[in-house]
């Protein structure tokens, strides 16, 4: 039968999501745990992937998924917790879905939803010297302005020609929908279209930060959307992967049952991650806010 496999992963480990020579590969991972199991079905004409194969989307080099879809004729007993079992633990399948033989995991989703946690501070606090050596002030600047930021992604919601925004020379008419919300010192930005063109969601992310922070006038949105190529010093350039996932994938007619083992499981992997990486971040900030002396 042919099944579809909902797969979180932290993408920071892997040089994206298909396959490449010589490099790790979130789908060589996915393809060597199956070979493990012996529930790697060839598929018939010749090619070295499971039968029937397809996945919504090919992440970038270091982006993270929540729900990235994979869809291959399995065995009945292949679960998301018995792909586990040989996945890398940076690798978690938590749901799965029997699907029809014809299933197609990239031509049957009707929506994609990426996420960008921008780091975007709204405020710093600096020391400035004052003219009395015992009367130092600090100021608080703004660096971030939410509502320019929010104006350009307005601007840039809707059917749009984002030739501008990615690498691509055809398949570059999108109808995108974009919001962002604050949390504390990020903005996250949340973007959603039928499918996405190269690099286009990180590029979308890069010229909201350069509007939101000042380095590019709001008109800038304009020239981006209009007929005239940008390029070189003038182009918008892609924000950095490591923040960006791939939320969800949208398939209207097919109902995900969630293995509820496997999802804690994913949840233990992925609470650990946060723990480690929040340390690591608190570690680098007492040492780089420390650095006058002891």
């Amino acid at each position: 039968m042919r099944r579809a496999f909902r797969l979180a992963y932290d993408g920071r480990p892997y040089y994206g999501f298909q396959r490449q020579p010589d490099v790790p590969t979130v789908e060589d991972a996915l393809f060597a745990a199956l070979r493990d199991l012996d529930a790697f079905t060839a598929d018939p004409a010749g090619a070295d992937r499971p039968e029937g194969y397809a996945a919504a989307g090919r992440t970038d080099a270091g982006v993270s998924a929540r729900a990235q879809t994979v869809a291959f004729d399995a065995p009945d007993w292949l679960t998301p917790g018995a792909l586990n079992a040989e996945l890398p633990v940076s690798i978690r399948a938590w749901a799965s879905a029997d699907v029809d033989p014809e299933f197609h995991a990239t031509h049957d989703a009707r929506e994609r939803t990426y996420v960008y946690h921008l780091y975007a501070p709204r405020e710093s606090t600096t020391t400035v010297e004052g003219f009395d050596e015992h009367e130092d002030e600090e100021r608080v600047s703004a660096d971030f302005d939410d509502n320019r930021a929010h104006a350009a992604l307005d601007r840039l919601t809707g059917d749009h020609d984002f030739h501008n925004l990615t690498p691509d020379e055809t398949g570059t008419v999108r109808d995108l929908s974009g919001s962002a919300d604050r949390d504390g010192d990020f903005l996250v930005i949340t973007l959603r279209a039928g499918g996405f063109a190269r690099q286009l969601v990180r590029r979308v992310v890069g010229l909201v930060r350069e509007v939101g922070s000042g380095d590019a006038p709001p008109s800038k949105v304009d020239r981006v959307l209009g007929p005239e190529p940008m390029d070189g010093p003038e182009g918008v350039a892609p924000a950095p992967a490591e923040a960006l996932v791939l939320w969800d994938v949208a398939y209207p007619e097919i109902e995900f049952t969630v293995d509820e083992d496997a999802a804690a499981s994913a949840r233990t992997v992925f609470g650990e991650s946060r723990v480690t990486h929040t340390t690591a971040a608190r570690v680098a900030g007492s040492i780089g806010e420390n650095l006058d002396g002891v």
